[in-house]
Order: structure tokens, then C-alpha cells, then sequence
């Protein structure tokens, strides 16, 4: 006997939908496909639209003063993150001294500017930290802990930038990252409100956030640090735009690169690059600078990057590996 069965009962639920969607996007090899195709159909999208002149000129742009200045402001940043880090790290009780808190951030800056998504560096950093301190679980937190917080500090500096110079993003930009926020804080909320286990993570999750973060000193050199990561960064994207001839005003170039460095900040890069060229592009041009001009700030910004953290993070790895080697003889 063939039994049938009607469109509506044949076709999935949307709860087998979401449900299959998320079990599809639960699987590593699936997100780390995700994070690799996207920034590489963005850059094939650019190259087809403006072609490769704009990624020539920014790569043909660099030179000796532009690496030193690019350096100097790198280490600055790199050691404003460490400190940041070692505050929130000391407040958990897996404090680290000055030293590997610096070579460990410049060795996780390093792999993240060359391995998908952003975040694997962060991740060896925390592992690494954790075995030393033979507490893996408060130093995966305290590196959450640090990176949520320079995002936050970050995200806060754009909005009141582009909400003061930024006329042409805030029309665009701002909505949209209030839509962003406000969808974040009413899916937690709902989340919570649903399931009592979610509200028990939550709960845990606000006291580590309260003991990382619970002093007023801590956390107000927090985020002074935070600020100043954020400042080198723009300083080096500004280096780079004048580096390849962009003649853009200083108060201009700041909105531009608030708008670089968030999309920079997303998850689904590929060592930095794709949606950073992309939102490149398009803020010069339309600030009227050309998306030429930007692109090439871009590329400069993020060849600049890889210039500056490969030579210590190759320092610190070789020092690892004799560290290694001593303990063991």
C-alpha cells in the first residue's frame, strides 16, 4: 500500500530546519569552509569589479619609513594588549609575567593574521597559558575576557566617532549597529527567559565577567589599554593611507578607519583580508576619496601587519622550541 502525503506534511518544519542549520554550522570543517570562501569571494568580487591595480599600488607602497613607523606603533599596541591581558589574567588568578604575556600576543597576532577567522591565535594563546598555569578553564576566560572587552571598547570609540565626523556611515552604520546590538540583548533575553539552564550559564558567565572585571582600577586600566590598541591600529591604517597617496583630511581618515578596523574585527576573514578591503573600498568612496584609494590602504594596512608581527612571533616560537629542548636534556 503507497501511502502519500500532503505538501504541507512533506515539506520540513521550520524547526527541522533550524535545527539541521545549526548542526550543520556545529561542525568545524563546515565553519572553517565558511570563514575561508566568504573573505575569498569578496576579494574575487573587488578584483572583478576594480581590478588588481589597487592591491599592486598598495603592496609597491611599501618601504622603510612606513615599516618602522607601522613597527613602532605594532609593538606599542602589542604591549597595551599584554597588559590588558596580564590585568584581567592576575584578577583569576592565572597571573603571567610581563615577558610571556608579550611574546605569547605577538605569536597569537601572528597566526591570526594568517589562518582563517581571527581567533585561532587567541585560542593557542589561552591553551598555552592554561597548561603553565595548570588551570585551562580561568585562563580560557581571562583571553575571552581581554578580546571581548578591546572589541567592546572598540566597537563604543566607532560609534562616537562616526556619530561626530562620520556624516556619510551614520546613516548606514549606526542603524545597523544598533539592529546588531538589539537583536544580540532580545535573543539573550528570550534565550533566558526559556530555558532556566541558559539562565544558569548566563548567571556563571556574569560572575567570572564581575571577578575578571569587579575592580574599579582593573577595569578602568582595561580599558585605557583598550583605547590604546585601538589608536595604534588606526595609526598604522593612517600611516598606510598616506603611504599610498591618499589625500584625505585627518578627521576623515579617522571615520575611515573606525569603519576598516570593525570590519577588520569580524570572524569570517581570511588572515584579516576580505571584508577589510571590501568596507575599504566602499567607506572612501563614499566619502568621495575613491574605492581605489582605499583598497590600497587596505592592502598596505594588512601587508604591514604580517611585516610587523612575523619576525618577533618567529623570535618567540624559536625560543620556544629551545626552551623546550634545554628542559628536556
Amino acid at each position: 500500500m503507497t501511502v502519500r502525503l500532503s505538501a504541507a506534511e512533506a515539506a520540513p518544519t521550520p524547526t527541522a530546519v533550524s535545527h539541521g542549520l545549526r548542526r550543520a554550522l556545529g561542525r568545524p570543517w563546515v565553519r572553517i569552509t565558511l570563514r575561508t570562501l566568504i573573505p575569498v569571494a569578496i576579494l574575487i568580487a573587488i578584483v572583478a569589479r576594480v581590478g588588481t591595480g589597487p592591491f599592486l599600488r598598495g603592496l609597491l607602497s611599501l618601504d622603510g619609513p612606513t615599516v618602522a613607523a607601522a613597527f613602532a606603533l605594532t609593538a606599542l599596541a602589542t604591549v597595551a594588549a599584554a597588559w590588558r591581558w596580564r590585568l584581567i589574567a592576575g584578577r583569576l588568578g592565572v597571573g603571567l609575567r610581563w615577558s610571556t604575556a608579550i611574546g605569547a600576543y605577538y605569536r597569537s597576532q601572528f597566526v591570526n593574521t594568517v589562518l582563517p577567522g581571527g581567533v585561532v591565535g587567541d585560542v593557542q594563546r589561552a591553551v598555552d597559558h592554561g597548561r603553565r598555569a595548570d588551570r585551562l578553564g580561568a585562563a580560557a576566560r581571562a583571553v575571552a575576557l581581554e578580546r571581548l572587552l578591546g572589541q567592546a571598547v572598540q566597537v563604543t570609540l566607532a560609534v562616537v566617532v562616526l556619530a561626530v565626523v562620520g556624516m556619510e556611515f551614520e546613516g548606514v552604520l549606526l542603524p545597523a549597529l544598533g539592529v546588531v546590538l538589539t537583536a544580540v540583548v532580545v535573543g539573550g533575553a528570550a534565550t533566558a527567559f526559556a530555558s532556566r539552564r541558559v539562565r544558569r550559564a548566563l548567571a556563571h558567565e556574569w560572575r567570572e565577567v564581575r571577578e575578571g572585571l569587579g575592580s574599579v582600577s582593573v577595569s578602568v586600566r582595561a580599558v585605557i589599554a583598550s583605547v590604546i590598541v585601538c589608536a595604534c591600529h588606526l595609526g598604522t591604517f593612517a600611516i598606510a593611507a598616506v603611504a599610498v597617496g591618499a589625500d584625505v583630511p585627518p578627521l576623515r581618515l579617522l571615520a575611515l578607519g573606525m569603519v576598516v578596523l570593525i570590519a577588520a574585527s569580524l570572524p569570517f576573514t581570511l588572515g584579516g583580508w576580505g571584508p577589510r578591503e571590501g568596507a575599504a573600498g566602499w567607506a572612501f568612496a563614499m566619502a568621495g576619496f575613491g574605492a581605489a584609494a582605499g583598497l590600497s590602504a587596505a592592502t598596505l594596512y594588512g601587508v604591514l601587519a604580517f611585516v610587523c608581527f612575523a619576525p618577533a612571533a618567529l623570535v618567540v616560537q624559536s625560543a620556544a622550541v629551545l626552551t623546550r629542548r634545554r628542559m628536556r636534556a
